[in-house]
């Protein structure tokens, strides 16, 4: 087995995957990547030099497409994998009446269908290379309460962390950490995304309307960092995401009253 440390990340082609991607990268580590995205994987090996890195184009909905890719990066890796980030997501916004049953059923089987199936897959690698190996998961402020106008967004992501604490105890005898990450508002090219079909106002422009700080994808980057190294079930980066933790554990009537009061419709 090598002794460079490896980490696969999926949604490596932009955004939180390619910042992470990029610290890990600098730091030493062997670098794989997972997208649909080939072009924007691309990009990414080119900043961190292709001698680092392996990318592998797949869709993390399909479960025999993680077999085939944690296989091929494991051997690319000289066979080791000590983190898997499981990191692909989309966006949805809109309430729940205006979302698609094309758009619902999209939203839950990349952001929680391919995170179960990437953490199934990613077992007997973290196993091998336990301890200290980790499986780090993308939640979102979205899953420490839940958002008006994103319902099934914050489903998906409340369901991450439900996943991450349950494989927290599932997998603490085997020595494989379970960690998440709960960032607010990124700068990412996500929110230049529409919440859904029927809108034409992007998410940047709504969370700059509502007077919402964005988080730079580096501050996440560092963060994941902290998070594989330490034993922080979830960690919290950014302002927003801070202000609904402590909210929501300490005044949670207030949270419900603001909560109710922002929502707006969209077109309003």
């Amino acid at each position: 087995m090598s002794d460079r440390k490896a980490i696969f990340i999926t949604g490596g082609g932009s955004g939180i995957g390619r910042a992470v991607a990029r610290y890990f990268g600098e730091r030493g580590w062997f670098v794989g990547l997972g997208d649909i995205d080939k072009a924007g994987m691309r990009e990414t090996e080119e900043m961190i030099g292709h001698g680092f890195t392996y990318s592998h184009v797949f869709d993390v909905r399909d479960r025999a497409a993680w077999d085939e890719a944690l296989e091929a990066f494991s051997v690319a890796a000289g066979g080791r994998i000590d983190v898997l980030f499981n990191n692909a997501g989309i966006p949805l916004g809109g309430s729940l009446l205006e979302n698609s049953t094309e758009e619902i059923e999209r939203c839950l089987d990349i952001n929680l269908k391919g995170v179960l199936f990437g953490a199934q897959a990613a077992h007997p690698y973290l196993k091998k290379t336990a301890p200290g190996s980790c499986l780090l998961n993308t939640a979102s402020a979205a899953g420490i309460y839940g958002t008006p106008g994103a319902s099934v967004y914050s489903a998906t992501k409340f369901g991450v962390r439900a996943m991450t604490e349950s494989l927290d105890g599932e997998w603490a005898e085997d020595g494989i950490k379970v960690h998440s990450l709960m960032p607010s508002f990124i700068d990412t090219p996500l929110l230049d995304h529409n919440p859904n079909a029927r809108s034409n106002e992007g998410i940047r422009q709504r969370v700059q309307e509502a007077g919402l700080e964005i988080t730079p994808a580096e501050e996440v980057a560092a963060a994941a960092w902290a998070a594989v190294h330490g034993e922080r079930l979830h960690t919290v980066v950014g302002k927003t995401a801070k202000r609904i933790a402590f909210g929501a554990r300490w005044m949670p009537g207030r949270v419900r009253k603001q909560t109710r009061e922002s929502f707006r419709p969209l077109g309003q």
